[in-house]
């Protein structure tokens, strides 16, 4: 038994950040306020002036976001995190934060498509140059660097392949250049993986997806160190207004008491369907880290605890406009999966990255990523792995 209660991250999940008001409420409460009142003038110019601690205005802060900033701190174990209204707003706030006009940005190029469109050409517009290196291999990291190199970002596992960064590694090496590292921990959550015990400097969070686990609000966060979070990234949020709202907050909170639970069952029937899918002749090559096939599955093992709950595979064929149609023909022929590019839900989601989340990437940069036609993710839900199986047998049939 550990010493501290609140130790275990299944107790972490459904009791830390919890903070109740004068009427000692069981569940957490929602404060649907825009704005908050003062006992006089006095105390208006000193919580505007952050001479007294409170609240002012729920674009700056609220009681229910900051219960989810806390609980979401405890497990990642954090000094600190700062919601934000969707994890492609996290993104862009961790990133402000840190460049300025001519400073040099790493990014992995296997990341999520919105977020090489963030680097590629958002950043770019203020004078942020960005380079794409191979995410999986730390020579390509050192290579890249730049004297003014200040960021260097990446998701392990990456959207849609799964490959892995090495956290130590990657860690160090920001530290050897002083460099803030950054990681998307979106698909394994803290539950598990936890990339501030490797060293990183900041973690990043879609809490659309596993935190909430069903499907229902837009989310994120950045996490950190208390002086990050309050007095770099903070200073961001505030004044672009990409908070949290107070609803979402009160969302996330209820989705993050059963994360541990949703993490181990779904992640245990990813691990089923990847098996299944590994046997099939239609299929050339499936991407998931709990595999002994995977590139990285040692890595794997090291630094998660858990495998993750996405799995994508290759079709077997040759041809790109081939490979698109029976891609296609698969989805299209699914009955129990819903075809939407969401993934974190209860409800298991089947999706052609080519066509959806990486959409709008060139051709070069899908290649770069390795996001061919023929390519298919299904982020794996609580369904029965029998029943996903049988959908997926029944799909890939001639």
């Amino acid at each position: 038994m550990p010493s501290d209660p609140l130790a275990d991250i299944d107790t972490l999940a459904v009791r830390a950040g919890t903070e109740r008001s004068q009427w000692g409420e069981h569940s957490e409460a929602l404060f649907l306020t825009s704005s908050f009142t003062f006992a006089s003038a006095e105390q208006a110019a000193a919580r505007f002036g952050n001479t007294e601690e409170g609240y002012t205005y729920s674009r700056v802060g609220n009681p229910t976001v900051r219960m989810f900033e806390r609980r979401l701190a405890a497990l990642e174990g954090a000094e600190d995190a700062l919601a934000t209204s969707s994890g492609m707003a996290a993104i862009f706030t961790a990133a402000a934060a840190v460049l300025r006009a001519g400073d040099h940005a790493l990014c992995a190029g296997n990341v999520f498509g919105a977020t090489q469109q963030l680097f590629a050409t958002v950043l770019a517009r203020f004078g942020v140059e960005t380079s794409f290196v191979e995410g999986t291999e730390i020579a390509a990291w050192r290579a890249a660097l730049r004297p003014n190199t200040r960021l260097m970002f990446a998701e392990t596992p990456s959207n849609p392949l799964t490959e892995l960064v090495d956290l130590d590694a990657f860690a160090a090496l920001a530290r050897e250049v002083g460099a803030v590292s950054v990681v998307d921990n979106c698909f394994c959550t803290p539950v598990a993986q936890r990339p501030l015990a490797h060293g990183i400097d900041v973690v990043v969070h879609s809490a659309t997806k596993y935190l909430d686990g069903q499907g229902r609000v837009l989310g994120g966060a950045v996490v950190g160190s208390s002086s990050f979070v309050r007095e770099q990234a903070l200073p961001i949020l505030r004044t672009t207004g990409m908070s949290l709202s107070p609803f979402n907050a009160w969302v996330l909170l209820k989705g993050m008491e059963t994360l541990p639970v949703r993490m181990r069952a779904q992640c245990a029937n990813a691990l089923a369907v990847a098996r299944w899918l590994e046997a099939r002749p239609e299929v050339a090559r499936v991407h998931f880290p709990g595999l002994a096939s995977h590139p990285q599955h040692a890595l794997a093992q090291r630094q998660q605890s858990l495998p993750g709950a996405i799995v994508s595979f290759a079709l077997a064929g040759e041809g790109e406009a081939q490979l698109r149609a029976r891609a296609f023909s698969l989805i299209n022929r699914v009955k129990l999966m819903s075809i939407t590019a969401n993934l974190g839900d209860t409800r298991t989601t089947i999706t052609h990255p080519a066509t959806t989340t990486h959409g709008r990437l060139t051709p070069e940069a899908r290649a770069r990523a390795g996001i061919g036609e023929g390519l298919i993710r299904v982020a794996v839900g609580l369904e029965s792995p029998e029943a996903l199986i049988a959908d997926l047998e029944a799909a890939l049939a001639p």
